[in-house]
């Protein structure tokens, strides 16, 4: 029984993946598979590996671009009841992969639980955050995690203890295919205080961003002791504009883009961006979204 004939009841054909990022763009999937659990998820990767389909996971789409040609690949979208699981037990917490930070976020300060709310804005899901440590100036949720549970390209699944992890500014080490799930250990706090700081942030956040734009978060990682966004703009970028996507000009980190953006007019803004920072500032911006 072929891969498709096996997984015929998750599996779909040729879907267009930039419905699925934030950017709203990118080229179709050559199939995307929608595990309704962790068993489904594993003899899924075998069979791709039998039939040495290349296999990509697709998370909450808020940190990634997708190329217009698509990807020849099996896309495995981590979504659903099973993947989305929030339970709190003390100041531990457990997360599934496809949790909202949003949702995790809501769960814990509703719990007196602080630690999350720093996160307070980051789109996304769980395990895409945990892979690229996502945070912002207030920290990042590396600092939280005491242990993962990952699934390899190989079908392997196991847990990886705190002395196996490792968290730097917008990279962790866990790089296997995917993450299950994870747990956290919060703190004990007043829910009043821990609300009222995290509502501080947002307002702070929703005032410098274009949030209610199509965007991808930040383009690049801020160079040591350094502002990316300012870079961006101190070289006369902002509402700098590719066909239908520009420079934000709420804030130079972002890109955000109209109906009917390519990826490839992303990509062109990208290089447009690194070459006039490099011109102007001497700096070699680095890409923090993830490109495939």
């Amino acid at each position: 029984m072929s891969f498709v004939d096996e997984f015929s009841e998750i599996t779909r054909r040729d879907v267009p993946l930039g419905q699925y990022t934030w950017l709203k763009v990118g080229g179709p999937a050559r199939f995307l598979v929608e595990p309704r659990s962790v068993d489904e998820l594993e003899a899924v990767i075998q069979a791709c590996l039998r039939e040495e389909i290349s296999l990509r996971v697709l998370g909450g789409g808020s940190n990634l671009l997708v190329p217009d040609e698509g990807v020849d690949a099996a896309v495995i979208r981590i979504v659903g009841e099973a993947f989305g699981q929030v339970s709190i037990d003390g100041t531990r917490v457990r997360a599934g992969a496809g949790a909202l930070l949003s949702h995790v976020m809501s769960e814990t300060v509703a719990a007196g639980l602080a630690g999350m709310e720093a996160l307070v804005g980051i789109p996304g899901t769980v395990g895409g955050a945990i892979h690229g440590n996502s945070g912002t100036r207030h920290g990042d949720i590396g600092r939280l995690v005491k242990s993962v549970t990952v699934i390899t390209g190989k079908g392997e699944k196991f847990v990886r203890q705190e002395d196996e992890l490792s968290f730097a500014y917008r990279v962790s080490s866990v790089n296997e295919l995917a993450v299950i799930e994870a747990e956290f250990e919060l703190t004990q706090e007043d829910p009043d205080e821990i609300a009222r700081r995290m509502r501080k942030q947002w307002i702070m956040k929703k005032s410098t961003q274009p949030l209610s734009f199509q965007s991808a978060g930040c383009i690049f990682k801020n160079p040591r002791g350094l502002s990316s966004g300012a870079l961006i703009e101190q070289a006369g970028l902002k509402g700098a504009r590719v066909g239908q996507c520009e420079v934000s000009d709420r804030h130079a980190n972002f890109i955000v883009t109209q109906d009917n953006a390519t990826a490839a007019e992303v990509r062109e803004l990208i290089e447009t961006i690194r070459e006039k920072v490099k011109e102007v500032h001497g700096v070699d911006l680095e890409l923090e979204i993830e490109t495939w």
